[in-house]
């Protein structure tokens, strides 16, 4: 039997279980358990990372602790220390990365963490304005004066058009005492050019899978008519999606369908919790660099028709098309 390292920091996939078996009332101590932690990490991870103090949510939990490990590193300013700041500038005029730096240091120091330094460290050094006079940014390989924006959907940017906040939402959904309000989102492609439209029924667990070729909001509200056209009026109520630019055609949805449609907080993927661990399962099969563009209509039914005929514990492990069928 492997031994248990004493100590090794969290990672995304632990926030994930431990979020799972928090939902199903597990206890901090089982949950240390089988982690092979202290009840006390966990206690404290929950505590540290939550959001607003009301729910524990993966994603949420993995920002913060990025974050805070971001923050103590910039407080720490490594390249104060003469031999560090050396190192750094000797290998930057070599043409060697950030990233290449970084590694090599803490592969020739492993048991020194004084010696550790993270890559953004010097990248944000570089990019001081205090220290533009050094033309710092020459060494790297792009040679830009200013650092390129990260990429990702700005979901407090985009601007939806008659758009309706979750808040506003009748709290009969919150509760799930009424069928036919779903939960929807886009799964990224390869490159951002195509991707699978992917929604959740929040009684029923039911999932619907369909592919777009375009990351647009044609594409999107084509996807979303196909999926819900089938069903009858009573189990197409409303549609609580994200911020993403793809939904500004939301309210063809009423015209079209008769539905609702409301939005959720930005940054605030736990509001739409069903849909979000519904994708995880989904990127289980389709990992995250897929190119949509070449997998066939068939295989994204496959796992559609695997997801909603396996049995769910939230439903008396009742699968998601036999609790579909009281309904119609």
């Amino acid at each position: 039997m492997s031994k248990i390292p004493k100590y090794r920091k969290l990672v995304k996939e632990d926030r994930i279980l431990i979020a799972q078996w928090k939902n199903k009332g597990f206890s901090n101590k089982q949950i240390a358990g089988w982690l092979g932690r202290d009840k006390s990490t966990i206690g404290r991870e929950i505590v540290r990372n939550n959001f607003e103090g009301k729910v524990y949510e993966p994603l949420h939990a993995q920002y913060r602790a990025e974050a805070r490990k971001n923050k103590a590193w910039g407080a720490k300013e490594p390249l104060k220390n003469p031999k560090i700041y050396s190192y750094v500038m000797g290998q930057l005029r070599q043409g060697w990365s950030p990233e290449q730096i970084a590694g090599r240091l803490k592969l020739e120091n492993p048991d020194d963490r004084s010696w550790w330094i993270c890559p953004e460290t010097i990248y944000v050094y570089i990019y001081k304005i205090k220290n533009r006079k050094l033309r710092l940014w020459e060494y790297l390989r792009r040679k830009q004066a200013r650092r390129r924006k990260k990429g990702g959907r700005k979901s407090q940017r985009v601007r939806i058009p008659d758009r309706v906040s979750i808040h506003l939402r009748p709290k009969a959904v919150d509760k799930r005492k009424e069928v036919g309000h779903w939960e929807g989102d886009t799964l990224v492609g390869k490159y951002r050019i195509s991707g699978i439209h992917t929604e959740y029924e929040r009684v029923t667990s039911l999932t619907k899978m369909e592919k777009i070729n375009r990351l647009n909001a044609e594409e999107t509200i084509r996807a979303q008519v196909k999926i819900f056209s089938p069903f009858p009026i009573h189990l197409r109520r409303s549609d609580t999606m994200d911020n993403g630019l793809e939904m500004v055609n939301h309210k063809y949805l009423k015209d079209k369908l008769g539905m609702d449609t409301y939005f959720a907080d930005p940054y605030s993927s736990w509001q739409r919790g069903g849909n979000e661990n519904t994708n995880l399962w989904i990127r289980y099969y389709f990992p995250k660099g897929t190119d949509f563009a070449k997998v066939p209509d068939e295989d994204i039914k496959a796992v559609e028709w695997e997801l909603n005929n396996r049995p769910r514990k939230r439903l008396g492990y009742k699968t998601p098309v036999e609790k579909l069928r009281e309904y119609l």
